[in-house]
């Protein structure tokens, strides 16, 4: 039985079609699941008898299980969500004023092996589903009540573009006016700078975030083993050719580690490594684990490079961490791997 948060609506309108149906079911069925929170066809009340219980003999609607909340001093809120086959992934819900970010994963473990991140420390496991990542939404919401998700962000476990097709399903899905809704200008995908996926990225996909963390090749590739495969001139090159919509830019993250990459001669090579490139970079002071040996910069240090930074005209902010007491903060998800020595 196929799960039918896998499935697009254009899918699920050829479905219905097929079956001699037309093509609005598709459209009430979407909105009864993803605007109502309804998953029992019986009570999608509009529905003719006889379509209600085809959709239940067509469709699983299983949503991966919430096994662990977690709510952090600063309001974060982690989900660890057991799959069907018995893995936990994770997302971070962050809540900033008006605004409430929620932060997906797209793997169970990753295949990166970027040596300041805890995912990368499991190793890969496998690939999430569609239904896994759209279900991620749905349980915040669910968590959430009648506040709403403001701001999605493919930033948690895994390589969103190692997971392009899963990926770009789902994107398909949490834009769907009938589906999650969500502007394209209000999701951002962050990458390690896969130029494959970079190539696929169409206008209107989503916002687009590259980790970049060094401005040479040789510290690059010692934080970042991927940067052999795809070094920094041509990564950036496919950057540049992006197909951005106007007012647009590329955001750099760069993950600040004392006494490895935050000094005024890193920001200054940073700053001639993107000259003359409209972007914006986000500053990410290094959220500490045991299970790596990076170190959060002095306050001073941090300072400094946003200042050298901002001298030199680029758009950079400071990005708070969120959630590290309940080890949700970026490059700490999926500890409880390494805790438990799961795999």
């Amino acid at each position: 039985m196929r799960n039918f948060f896998d499935v697009t609506l254009a899918e699920l309108e050829t479905l219905l079609e097929n079956m001699g149906l037309k093509k609005y079911r598709a459209r009430q069925i979407y909105k009864w699941a993803y605007q109502q929170g309804v998953f029992e066809p019986d009570l999608m009340s509009n529905l003719p008898k006889g379509l209600r219980v085809s959709l239940g003999s067509l469709f699983s609607f299983t949503l991966p299980l919430a096994k662990e909340i977690l709510v952090s001093r600063d309001g974060s809120v982690k989900f660890g969500l057991a799959s069907a086959d018995d893995y936990l992934f994770e997302s971070v819900l962050m809540p900033e004023r008006d605004r409430y970010t929620l932060c997906l994963s797209t793997q169970i473990g990753c295949k990166m092996g970027c040596r300041f991140c805890v995912t990368g420390k499991i190793g890969f496991i496998r690939d999430l589903t569609v239904s896994e990542m759209v279900g991620q939404v749905l349980a915040a919401k669910r968590h959430l009540g009648e506040k709403k998700i403001t701001n999605i962000v493919f930033m948690g476990m895994g390589e969103p573009m190692d997971n392009l097709e899963n990926l770009l399903k789902a994107l398909e899905i949490m834009k769907d006016p009938f589906g999650l809704g969500f502007s394209y200008r209000k999701i951002t995908i962050s990458t390690v700078g896969l130029i494959e996926g970079l190539k696929a990225m169409e206008p209107k996909t989503a916002c687009l975030a590259i980790s970049l963390n060094a401005a040479t090749d040789v510290k690059r590739t010692d934080l970042m083993p991927i940067n052999r495969m795809y070094p920094l001139h041509d990564m950036l090159s496919a950057a540049r050719s992006v197909k951005k919509m106007p007012r647009m830019r590329v955001t750099f993250e760069y993950i600040l580690m004392k006494g490895v990459n935050d000094s005024l001669e890193d920001a200054k090579r940073l700053a001639e490594l993107l000259s003359g490139m409209k972007c914006k970079i986000n500053l990410i002071p290094c959220n500490e684990s045991p299970y790596t040996e990076f170190r959060t910069p002095e306050r001073d240090a941090i300072d400094r490079f946003h200042t050298y930074l901002l001298d030199s005209d680029f758009t950079v902010i400071v990005r708070e961490s969120h959630g590290q007491d309940i080890w949700g903060g970026c490059g700490q998800l999926g500890i409880k791997y390494l805790e438990e020595g799961r795999q």
